[in-house]
């Protein structure tokens, strides 16, 4: 619970820095979240900026976590099957979004570079777990539908590269193959004031 309220603070942190930047009556502001985090376990909250002065593109940073299902561990062909359970307990994202059109709605291209924590465990080992970090660098395309002049919703696809920063991988005799290519993408619900 520490860190949810350590990363509100940085995201409202980050939105007042935002503010001071930008005139404000030429700027919007947006909470999102992922809805499916929440069905997983999990949890997620984006905010992001958008400047008046540039209007195709969006800025933001947003924290999240998960339990992976076994179709994500077992993407990866050197985890499947072999009793891996997986909790991204905590991921902290910055966000640029390039939308085509000068009204953020529509097609968008974006990057995502993220530090996220995991936990793992293996059925194998019992109750035995290592924590591992690792960053993350994503490119990403989605689309934009607003719903009325506050409500959007927003999905987005890509393929990241992600490296071990931190941590552990080995419990027992098995090890958890991080593969570099992460294939991931979101359905965000979001409200802009």
């Amino acid at each position: 619970m520490k860190k949810i309220a350590f990363y509100s603070i940085t995201l409202s942190s980050f939105l007042l820095q935002s503010a001071v930047f930008a005139d404000a009556s030429e700027t919007t502001y947006a909470i999102e979240i992922d809805p499916l985090t929440f069905a997983l376990d999990g949890y997620s909250l984006h905010a992001r900026v958008s400047p008046k002065n540039l209007p195709h593109w969006r800025f933001g940073a947003g924290i999240y976590s998960m339990e992976f299902p076994d179709v994500f561990v077992d993407m990866n062909s050197d985890n499947k099957n072999k009793g891996w359970q997986v909790e991204l307990d905590q991921g902290i994202g910055l966000f640029t979004e390039y939308y085509l059109r000068n009204n953020r709605e529509g097609w968008f291209v974006g990057a995502q570079l993220a530090q996220q924590e995991f936990s793992i465990q293996n059925d194998q080992t019992g109750s035995q777990q290592q924590q591992f970090k690792n960053l993350l660098l994503m490119p990403y395309t989605g689309y934009r539908w607003p719903l009325n002049n506050e409500l959007y919703v927003q999905g987005w696809f890509g393929v990241g590269y992600t490296e071990k920063s931190s941590g552990n991988t080995q419990l027992g005799e098995n090890n958890y193959d991080i593969d570099p290519l992460v294939p991931f993408g979101a359905i965000h619900v979001g409200y802009e004031f």
